[in-house]
């Protein structure tokens, strides 16, 4: 008998399946391989480069402001280093200090291209605004003094500093070095006082005399000093604390604020006691005692005109007892006082003047004034001062930002068809007056297509933002809370509210730009469908469907593959009562054991809704209790206009809607979406009873907390103590994970969805929180009458296949490897019926061609692209074979993926939590592009990252900012001919006359040689240890070739040269005259000699 080695048999039995399975995937491969022949990929890795393009919006907790007269530039620094720099409509610029230290104060050097910022951190810095990104060229950081106030007189290059401990110190800002001259405290003030008198808090010279220099001090000194005799010519002192001081333009008079509300306007002469004290918001008391102190005036402003009274503008200065009144700006003119009413705190304001001479009648036109969270212009001129229209994108924070799409590349009549009905949203009675911030150049417009940016609000309104060449411009805006009743008062509230703020909140926002159908999903667990209408109509009832998406599962019926579920009724689903269709709220609010059952969260109004032509509701859809527990928030949602359908899922399953019909088609557990073919072999579970937290940190969007779920914490959850873990699946504790399984994408489309298919039918695709991807097949009526008369059948088609961690984003592609976009009707007035329309519209809504014909007889019909937080699958259909496969990250989770076309081409986009951006290819996913560019800190950057196509990006960089960005190589090489000029040549103003007896009688302004009192020669060095100069990238030697940069020192060289070339004319010319005077007195002097040559001495 022969004997057998069992574990050689064995092992030639896996040797044997080895070489087996090595053949097939290779047979596979090689078939890939000839697919993959015929798709010729056309990107490559030099394609792409990331980098930031613009940003729009309100400057982040501004914190200072300047303007430049003559080139009507407007800058505004922020708390966070951020410099932002407007000039008219279109130009805008953003910089930023590396430190990140608050911008203290700005100066422009007037009509010069260049700007001085102090920072909190003591350090002083030189902008180069010549050229399209402006540059730091010189610092200076100051190391034993802390700069409080700086001051640079027009048409001056040395700038007074003014520091904590009260001394001023000289910079000269060509070579950014300290001059030997500085003005001590201790030398200023009173010999005899035996207090340090404070900071500097104000610094300016007289607009007469640049030898005077008027000093104000906080604790209420104010000190007039002569440069040249280095000594104080007057003190002024006073009880109360200053914080500002201007001047009137004939330099005799100066006005300084008070703490405690008043106004002492001095004579320069006078400094015994002030000319006149002024309390504008002061009661005053009959017994001629002192007005009741008021808060104190912030800053004033003292500004002359040629005709009549001057204007003194002050911020703050209101009575104690005004409390809950808003911040005031008060222009006092003669003898009227208006008090302006702001919507935020004043930061800091400026009166706009058509002279920068500050010894001419100033004539003031306008007032700036910087709010904490908005840019006011007021104008001047004209009665009732009216503001001027904002034409910057300013609102982007109106109501905080909750979420935002970004399409590239739109249809082209999409922009003027929103901007008509948004023109008809417009504010009326502001100023006649052109925009007075209107320095600048605006770039070559290279991007010819249409971009548009939708961005959602905590208060549920919509904004529909043109986002066309890299300019901001908002459209329309759409308030989608006005469907619902509100609640006048807190106690009127019902309370089914799941948020305890912003019920309306939008959290997702499906759009169609061809078919213009748009569709929101709200917090309150509400979605509602729109569509676009230029005819203004009125709805007598607001259609409304109310769903119950239950988790609690009794007797479970799976249906398999091919197994159709009943028509819709009142009765299909999971729970007899799970649809409840109706066209008015539910009355039964209380299940039989006193739970709330039944009622959605928000009341839909029952009286006629006039809308306005624009987005009209179509219908509202609402989510309801179920047994005490509320509805969980919506996690997906997909519109589709070719077949009229709508679908949404949260974690506890899926609904579709019938928004043609007005009924529900669908409504399952996620569980039941599997059949019995759950892999998880789930028990199903009572529904939770806690209430669920507010919003998820959805509306606090300058740091969003979440539950962290351990499958997926992000790495940077340690950053700024903010544990961050996916928003889809927030509002589930990771306990319940498991089990509650939430629907985290949907796709409809016309592709194979079983194996044996032949041809492309409509479906829709399901992804879900546990990396499985389903499908539902849709069964439509054909179109026309039909479709409104048929029911839409959908069947659950089972699970195509599954990836790691929660699914992003599907798309499809056809045989050559383009995208098959969903099907979509194109966009009609629904408004006007027309026979013609009803005929056409079966036609209309044939969906669009996916693949040529010729390509029915291979099998190999298209291809799935599937993206989830960690991986990309390219899927060949109709035999669901795995073509390709990428792992886009082991250890972070990808945000936000994205399937864009760029350079006739497509590929995915892909934001990690770990801050990298990434590109790969379709259908291969050869990685293209991977950059670190940002850290994800907080959950605003997750709820907002969003790619389109061709190549653009963005994301809100903070709460009233957006920052855009692109990845595209073309982009970033014409991105510096896209960006505005700021600096523009213009000449300087002529200096005012002096007039015949002002300069007979030298009443006119005093001029100072500068240079002779602070230069090296007359003042000596400064200290080495009290201030460090550090050279700026943006010197001739950190340009490297940007040829702005260079074009802009080039345009100073030359400058320079005119300049030198002038004065040398000028020198030219008088040695000429010299010359010609010294030749005509020796011509003089030789004929005096021949006239008394012969004669004697006594006869002269």
């Amino acid at each position: 008998m022969r004997k057998f080695n069992i574990r050689k048999v064995l092992d030639g039995l896996t040797a044997v399946s080895a070489v087996a399975s090595a053949a097939s995937s290779a047979a596979q491969q090689q078939q890939a391989g000839n697919r993959e022949s015929e798709i010729q990929e056309t990107l490559q890795s030099e394609h792409f480069q990331l980098c930031k393009t613009v940003r729009h919006g309100f400057p982040y907790q501004p914190s200072a402001l300047a303007f430049d007269p003559v080139q009507k530039i407007l800058a505004i620094g922020t708390q966070t280093g951020a410099l932002r720099l407007f000039g008219r409509p279109g130009v805008e610029c953003y910089c930023q200090h590396d430190s990140g230290a608050a911008v203290i104060q700005l100066q422009f050097l007037i009509n010069e291209g260049a700007l001085v910022s102090a920072l909190a951190d003591d350090t002083l810095h030189l902008w180069n605004l010549r050229q399209k990104r402006p540059a730091i060229l010189h610092s200076l950081k100051f190391n034993r003094e802390r700069i409080t106030f700086c001051h640079l007189p027009f048409q001056s290059k040395w700038l007074y500093v003014g520091t904590e401990r009260g001394n001023i110190h000289i910079v000269n800002v060509e070579s950014f070095t300290l001059s030997g001259y500085v003005i001590m405290w201790n030398k200023a003030i009173e010999l005899s006082s035996k207090s340090h008198p404070g900071p500097i808090v104000h610094i300016s010279d007289n607009p007469m005399d640049e030898g005077k220099l008027l000093i104000g001090f906080e604790s209420g000194t104010v000190v007039l000093w002569d440069l040249k005799s280095k000594k104080a010519d007057y003190r002024y002192t006073h009880d109360e604390a200053i914080h500002s001081v201007a001047w009137h333009h004939e330099g005799k008079q100066f006005i300084c604020s008070h703490s405690d509300g008043t106004l002492t306007i001095w004579n320069v002469k006078s400094p015994t006691k002030p000319f006149q004290t002024i309390t504008p918001h002061g009661k005053q008391l009959k017994d001629g005692k002192k007005p009741e102190p008021c808060k104190p005036i912030l800053k004033v402003e003292y500004k002359t005109t040629r005709a009549g009274e001057p204007f003194i503008i002050l911020s703050g200065g209101l009575s104690y007892d005004t409390v809950g009144r808003r911040p005031c700006l008060t222009v006092m003119h003669g003898k009227s006082t208006a008090v302006l009413e702001m919507d935020y705190s004043i930061v800091d304001f400026l009166t706009l003047c058509e002279t920068p001479y500050p010894n001419d009648f100033q004539e003031p036109y306008a007032v700036v004034v910087l709010l904490e969270k908005d840019l006011v212009l007021i104008d001047l001129a004209q009665n009732g001062y009216p503001i001027f229209e904002n034409p910057y994108p300013l609102t982007i924070h109106e109501s905080p930002v909750t979420c935002c799409e970004y399409f590239a590349d739109c249809p082209v009549d999409l922009i003027p068809a929103l901007y008509s009905v948004g023109a008809r949203q417009k504010r009326q009675g502001y100023s006649k007056k052109e925009w007075p911030i209107s320095g600048g150049n605006w770039g070559l417009i290279t991007q010819s297509y249409p971009e548009i940016i939708i961005t959602g609000h905590a208060d549920g309104s919509i904004k529909f933002w043109d986002a066309s060449a890299i300019t901001l411009q908002v459209l329309y805006k759409l308030k989608t809370a006005k469907v619902f009743e509100k609640s006048r008062n807190k106690d009127d509230r019902p309370n089914t509210d799941i948020v305890d703020e912003d019920p309306y909140a939008i959290q997702i926002i499906s759009w169609c730009p061809e078919s213009r159908m748009l569709c929101i999903a709200g917090v309150s667990a509400h979605v509602i469908i729109y569509r676009f209408s230029k005819q203004e109509v009125t709805t007598e009832v607001i259609p409304m469907l109310e769903v119950r998406l239950l988790y609690e599962i009794n007797d479970i019926e799976t249906p398999d593959g091919e197994q159709v579920p009943p028509l819709p009724t009142p009765g299909t689903g999971s729970n007899p009562q799970s649809i409840v269709p109706q066209s008015h709220p539910s009355t039964s609010s209380s299940s039989s054991d006193g739970l709330r059952d039944n009622v959605p969260c928000l009341k839909v109004k029952n009286s006629p809704l006039k809308q306005s032509p624009g987005y009209q509701t179509e219908l509202v859809i609402q989510l309801v209790w179920v047994s005490g527990e509320p509805p969980q928030q919506i996690t997906s949602l997909a519109v589709n206009s070719a077949y009229g359908l709508v679908v949404f899922g949260n974690c506890n399953g899926i609904a579709m809607v019938d928004y043609l019909q007005k009924t529900v088609l669908l409504n399952l557990g996620t569980i039941e979406l599997y059949g019995s073919n759950d892999p998880y072999r789930r028990e199903p579970r009572s529904p939770r009873k806690t209430r669920q937290p507010s919003g998820a940190g959805l509306c606090d969007i300058s740091e969003g907390t979440v539950v962290p779920e351990d499958r997926c914490k992000s790495p940077t959850s340690d950053v700024k103590d903010n544990s961050f873990s996916r928003s889809r699946s927030s509002s589930v504790t990771s306990i319940d994970k498991e089990s509650r399984e939430a629907i985290s994408a949907l796709h409809f489309c016309e592709t194979f969805t079983r194996k044996a298919d032949t041809s492309p039918s409509p479906c829709l695709w399901v992804g879900t929180t546990l990396g499985t991807v389903l499908v539902i097949v849709l069964n439509l009526p054909p179109g026309g009458e039909q479709r409104l008369l048929q029911p839409v059948i959908v069947s659950p088609s089972g699970t195509i296949l599954r990836l790691k961690g929660a699914i992003l984003r599907m798309a499809f592609l056809d045989t050559t490897g383009s995208l098959v976009p969903p099907a979509h009707e194109p966009w009609r007035e629904h408004n006007v019926t027309e026979d013609k329309d009803e005929k056409d519209k079966s036609k209309k809504r044939r969906p669009v061609s996916v693949s040529p014909s010729s390509s029915q007889e291979i099998s190999e019909n298209q291809y799935a692209v599937i993206c989830s937080e960690k991986q990309a699958k390219v899927i060949s259909l109709p035999s669901q074979n795995c073509i390709y496969k990428q792992n886009i990250t082991e250890t972070s989770f990808v945000l936000r993926g994205d399937i864009v076309s760029l350079s006739n081409s497509i590929c995915l986009a892909c934001f990690c939590a770990n801050g990298h951006i990434m590109t790969f290819s379709l259908p291969s996913l050869r990685p293209l592009l991977d950059v670190y560019y940002l850290p994800l800190t907080n959950m605003r950057i997750a709820r907002t990252f969003c790619f389109t196509n061709n190549g653009q990006a963005l994301y809100l960089v903070s709460p009233t900012e957006i920052q855009r960005l692109t990845y595209s190589q073309e982009t970033c090489e014409n991105l510096q001919e896209m960006l505005g000029e700021l600096f523009t040549p213009v000449e300087t103003p002529e200096a005012p006359n002096r007039g015949f007896f002002k300069g007979l009688f030298g009443g006119g302004a005093q001029s100072l040689d500068r240079e002779e009192l602070f230069g090296e020669s007359a003042s000596g060095k400064a200290s080495r240890s009290l201030a460090q100069h550090i050279p700026g990238p943006g010197g001739i030697e950190g340009v490297k070739g940007a040829a702005s940069g260079v074009v802009g020192e080039l345009a100073r060289a030359r400058l320079a040269l005119d300049e030198r070339g002038q004065k040398l004319g000028e020198l030219e010319e008088k040695t000429a005259a010299m010359l010609y005077s010294a030749d005509s007195f020796s011509k003089h002097a030789h004929e005096m000699m021949l006239k008394y040559k012969d004669k004697k001495w006594y006869q002269f």
